[in-house]
């Protein structure tokens, strides 16, 4: 898998994400809820599932631009290696991570979900870092 590859499948994560969450807001206006009711600031009753599945892609959403800016600048210094090796691991860090964020919310699924974000962040800052010098 290609750094540039890697990009695209988180990408697409991100869509997958936002698929669940649009999939249900559909079904809901289908059943004959109104279709603003999901303003900002409105607090109305939404499966725990979909609230995460909200945070999960927003979670997604904060990281994308650093890792695609680490990818494209790969592309553009000539320095593809480093990401071509790593970004399937960034990917699967990221995918890991939404996943145990689907899953719940107990104290031993935040602990799991943030070690793959910090697995995250390490590849990025090590990513960075072959980049810059």
């Amino acid at each position: 898998m290609t750094g540039m590859t890697a990009l695209l499948g988180y990408t697409a994560w991100t869509l997958v994400l936002v698929a669940i969450v649009l999939t249900w807001r559909v079904l809901e206006v289908l059943r004959g809820k109104s279709i603003n009711s999901w303003g900002r600031g409105r607090s109305i009753a939404v499966p725990s599932f979909i609230e995460r599945a909200g945070h999960a892609h927003l979670n997604v959403l904060e990281n994308l631009p650093v890792f695609a800016v680490i990818v494209l600048a790969a592309q553009l210094l000539g320095k593809t290696a480093g990401v071509d090796a790593l970004g399937c691991w960034v990917l699967g860090a990221r995918v890991a991570q939404s996943v145990v964020h689907l899953i719940g919310t107990s104290v031993a699924l935040v602990m799991v979900r943030a070690t793959f974000y910090v697995i995250q962040i390490a590849l990025f800052a090590y990513l960075l870092w072959g980049l810059a010098t």
